[in-house]
This record gives structure tokens, sequence and C-alpha cells, in this order.
């Protein structure tokens, strides 16, 4: 399935590629290969004057604006507390210059920021998504952005989740409901 892009129109969002996120051990693509693969896009979206925007969750330095449910599962990152680098952007995607930085404060990258003005006031209409985690960040980015009219392209080997089941779920029961799903290859065809 041939993929088209509008080179004008459409924009990288990458969701929490970050020390403290992409140091957990993920499935079915270790992280690792979700940055690489990231990495690979970013770099053909800049090459070609494309907007990158990358995004990464934390908290105020007092840790008061971080969000505490009540919850019956465990947290994943247990009762540690985050190191003082957790939400810094991995090293190999930048950020390169004219990259924009878009810091949230929970799942989603568009409720409390400014990414939906950023992105309308580019003239952006389409976003390929990646990033860590599958059915968490990316995905509660996507319901957003599927809510406010994006269209959107999924990246599934630049996407990675706590276990293979939550990954593939969200791929098939989600994404594909709500955009196209694609691999790397077919971005850096779409855009040679």
């Amino acid at each position: 399935m041939e993929t088209q892009i509008d080179k004008d129109k459409t924009a990288l969002v990458v969701i929490d590629l970050q020390k403290g996120i992409a140091g957990m051990d993920v499935k079915p693509h270790a992280a690792a290969e979700v940055i690489a693969n990231s990495a690979k896009i970013a770099d053909a979206f800049r090459k070609n004057k494309m907007p990158v925007f990358l995004v990464h969750v934390g908290a105020s330095q007092d840790g008061k604006d971080r969000l505490n449910p009540i919850v019956d599962s465990p947290n994943p990152w247990g009762n540690r507390t985050p190191s003082e680098d957790w939400s810094d952007i991995v090293p190999e995607m930048g950020p390169e210059q004219g990259d924009q930085v878009i810091l949230k404060k929970q799942w989603g990258a568009f409720y409390g920021t400014d990414l939906d003005l950023q992105l309308r006031r580019r003239g952006i209409n389409t976003i390929v998504l990646c990033g860590i985690s599958t059915n968490i960040g990316v995905e509660s980015t996507a319901r957003f952005a599927f809510e406010y009219g994006y269209q959107q392209i999924f990246i599934e080997d630049a996407c990675s989740a706590m276990s293979a089941d939550q990954h593939k779920s969200t791929v098939k029961n989600i994404f594909a409901r709500i955009g196209r799903v694609r691999t790397t290859q077919d971005i850096l065809d779409a855009l040679a």
C-alpha cells in the first residue's frame, strides 16, 4: 500500500522518547529499535524541511503538578523517585535546531499544551506519530488528534509498550480505526 505524504501539511510528533521512559523494558520492539526508527524518520522530516515535534512528560520542581490517581494496578515505575534526567529527551532524537519541544504533564500531548496551536499555525493537518508507550502516551495523543480532525499515520515499528499484547491491541483496535498504520520504511520511501 503506497503512502502519500503532503510535505507542506504533515508534521512528525514523537511521544516520550526520554531517558526515563526509553529505559524501560518494552515490547514488541525494544526501546533502542523504536529510538533508531524514530530518529531515521525525524532526519527524513528535517531534510524535507518538515516540522518535528518532540514531546516529553515531566513535572514541576516541587512535583505538585504530578498526577496521583488512586488505582488498583501496580505502578510500572514502582515507588522510585525519577532521576534528575528522567524527562530529558534521548540524545538520538535531538532536539535539533528548528524542532519544537513540547512538555506535557499527563499521558496525551494535546491537553494543557500548545501542540494544537503550533500545528495549526504551521498549516498542519496530518501528523505522523511514534514513541513509547503505544497504548498510553501515543494512543492518548492519537485520540485527541482524531477528535481535533487531524489525519494520522502511525509508525508501528517506531512504537512499543509494556507488553506486546498492549501494543498489538492498540495498533489493531484503535490506530487502524482512526488513521493509517505504516512502517518506518513506508515513511522513508514516501519522503524520498
